[in-house]
């Protein structure tokens, strides 16, 4: 208990801490609000199951490095706890009464788990120390070619040194002021174990020393409290307020790769992009302080993982370090991330799919595609052929649209002038439609739809690229203009039925963009991939296969826009094994599987120089499992493993899904 001079000492420190705390937030929310867009704050109620799953069960944290995640929440558990500890510690101290622990049963589960919390934090914070200052994991920092803020270089590690030590005493000390009070009270408490144990050190002290070294004790561990809080707004240590708020409040989304939708009919638009911090959505700022500088994020980027500048983390950081130092909204983007890393970047999803705080870089980056594509025409000169190619014909390789259909010459497939109302539309996509190797898809899976008799048509002449590439590489011009005719014809296809159009699509992408922005345009359709039909229809007994086929070795090659972008993992694999076909997995699988580097326009340009290719690099992972064919489900996904295959001068082949079930129909 605190004598009465203490008590006025205490309570000046606190409100002299929260007002330096208080001018920290209200700087941080004037960033925040300074970006682009309204908060829903309607969106905590939806969530808020969802938010109690994610913040109390710390359940992103465990997707990834599964030891430091598991020290992780035995911290997080532990401080969770410790908000009850600490405001019941400060009524002791001000009133000298232990209300939670004098209330029977329950005060006795109250004290069993404070020793349990104190033991857990210290234990991990202390390994977690170990972890990042004596082995220096070098997952845990990014390369010297890495543009980052030339504080963050030593601030990093500095303020993970601050936190550290704040929790270290905090914890420590109240534990030990814990074992001082049980030792002054001279008997063992059977609900505090380890506090009991250590309190027998001090059998024999005077107890006016233990009373003194329990005041010495609160004023370190509260005091700690007190001392950190002005720093807290300018330490990761924020996260523990913002990466909740970033799970409450992100905009909705059908999937982490959509992009906002932007109505280029309106003449009143003068930005495009985000050209300055302040261009960004409110949520891309808030992202910088929900960061805790993990770098797991760039642990799992293609493009760093190759050799590339890019470093998703670097860009979060740059943009907290840069409000830290004294910085504003007003910062040009690229300032905090080079020109050559965001034409890096393959839009593959991984860095926003691993994130445990909801952060999005991926997002900022193709914000800033979209400033220097759409005002600055500043973009790789390669990709002038394929944006020329959507303008005139409609499709990056710049094929005639009359020459749309000649994948099917010699084969029975109805386009929609022959079949009005099919049961199926089948987007064929332009690669299937164009590409030499990506048509032997097509003419699978048209195989497998007419043994199975399915009513299906497609739009022949009348299907255009669905602007994927353009929109990714921040040409929104042109997938405006694509985007608003498809939608427009595929009404038109579905006005005479009283359910939305299904469609099926063998390009991911395609799927994505239908399914996830086309609704912005007004077209709200089923959308599945080849390999989910070709199940149905295996399921409903309308294709069989021949089993005794060749002893085929199979790894599939999750295409991160079905995977990762779509959650579309189980129905390529259900699909190789109605085939009869043995698999095996790539370490790197599902939604966590590695990019083949055509994504983000990257088909259309050359690579940014590196270590690596990213093709090269998923093959070689491939090359490792010992199989001798790399299944895809994805026609850019084709190209690139098929490249990668005769670059290696391996004889392993590479077919999509629908050509291996067609090759094994009965």
């Amino acid at each position: 208990m605190l004598t009465f001079l203490e008590k006025i000492l205490f309570a000046v420190a606190v409100l002299v801490s929260l007002y330096f705390t208080y001018k920290g937030v209200m700087r941080i929310i004037g960033h925040i609000t300074s970006g682009q867009g309204k908060i829903d704050w309607s969106l905590i109620w939806k969530r808020i199951g969802e938010l109690i799953v994610k913040v109390g069960l710390f359940q992103p944290v465990f997707r990834f490095r599964l030891g430091p995640s598991i020290l992780h929440a035995l911290i997080g558990w532990g401080f969770l706890s410790f908000l009850l500890i600490n405001l019941a510690d400060l009524i002791y101290a001000y009133t000298g009464l232990k209300l939670l622990e004098n209330t029977g049963l329950f005060g006795d589960v109250y004290r069993l788990i404070a020793d349990i919390a104190n033991i857990a934090i210290i234990f991990g914070i202390l390994a977690m120390a170990f972890r990042r200052f004596i082995l220096k994991p070098v997952t845990l920092s990014t390369r010297d070619t890495t543009l980052l803020h030339p504080k963050a270089r030593t601030g990093i590690m500095r303020d993970s040194a601050i936190v550290a030590t704040f929790i270290f005493v905090h914890n420590s000390m109240r534990f030990l002021g814990e074992s001082f009070n049980l030792a002054v009270a001279g008997h063992a408490d059977s609900w505090q174990p380890s506090i009991s144990a250590t309190s027998q050190l001090w059998a024999g002290v005077d107890a006016s020393v233990l009373v003194a070294g329990e005041h010495i004790a609160f004023w370190l561990s509260i005091g700690a409290v007190v001392a950190f809080l002005p720093y807290f707004p300018i330490s990761k240590h924020i996260h523990l307020f913002f990466a909740p708020l970033n799970f409450a409040l992100k905009p909705e989304r059908k999937s982490i790769g959509q992009l906002s939708y932007i109505n280029l009919d309106d003449q009143s638009i003068e930005q495009f992009g985000a050209a300055k911090m302040k261009d960004l959505g409110w949520e891309q700022i808030m992202d910088s302080y929900a960061c805790i500088m993990c770098f797991r994020c760039q642990e799992v980027c293609p493009a760093y993982n190759t050799g590339k500048l890019l470093s998703p983390a670097a860009l979060e950081i740059n943009k907290r370090y840069h409000f830290n130092n004294g910085g504003t909204t007003d910062v040009p983007m690229l300032d905090l991330i080079s020109e050559e890393a965001v034409w890096a970047c393959t839009s593959c999803g991984a860095c926003v799919d691993i994130c445990p705080v909801g952060n999005e870089p991926m997002r900022d980056i193709l914000d800033i595609r979209r400033n220097l594509s759409m005002m600055e025409s500043a973009f790789p000169k390669q990709l002038e052929t394929a944006f020329k190619g959507m303008e005139r014909n409609m499709n990056p390789w710049n094929v005639s649209q009359g020459d749309r259909m000649k994948w099917a010459e010699g084969m029975s497939v109805p386009t929609v002038e022959q079949n009005a109302e099919p049961e199926i539309l089948w987007w064929v996509g332009c690669a299937p439609a164009t590409d030499s190797r990506a048509q032997k898809t097509a003419q699978a899976f048209a195989k497998i739809l007419n043994t199975a008799g399915v009513n299906y048509a497609v739009l022949g002449k009348n299907e255009a690229c669905t602007g994927d590439s353009a929109r990714r590489a921040g040409r929104e011009d042109i997938f405006f203009g694509l985007a608003s005719q498809n939608v427009e014809i595929l009404n038109s296809v579905g006005a005479g039925s009283s359910r939305p159009l299904r469609i099926v699509t063998t390009c991911p992408h395609c799927l994505h963009t239908i399914k996830n922005e086309y609704p912005a345009f007004g077209g709200n359709y089923q959308v599945i991939h080849h390999t989910q039909l070709i199940n149905e229809l295996v399921g409903a007994g309308k294709i069989s296969m021949n089993l005794e086929g060749d002893n085929m070795k199979i790894t599939f090659h999750d295409p991160c826009y079905l995977g990762r972008h779509n959650k579309v993992t189980d129905a390529p694999r259900d699909a190789l094994k109605s085939a009869g076909v043995e698999t095996v997995e790539m370490p790197r699988n599902g939604d966590k599987s590695f990019c083949c580097g055509a994504g983000g326009a990257q088909m259309w340009k050359e690579e940014e120089e590196g270590s690596a290719r990213v093709n090269s690099t998923r093959f070689a992972e491939a090359k490792s499992t010992g199989a001798n064919t790399v299944a895809v489900g994805c026609p850019f996904c084709l190209t690139m493993m098929t490249d990668a295959a005769k670059g290696d001068g391996s004889k392993i082949q590479v077919k999509d899904v629908a050509e291996i079930v067609a090759e094994r129909l009965k």
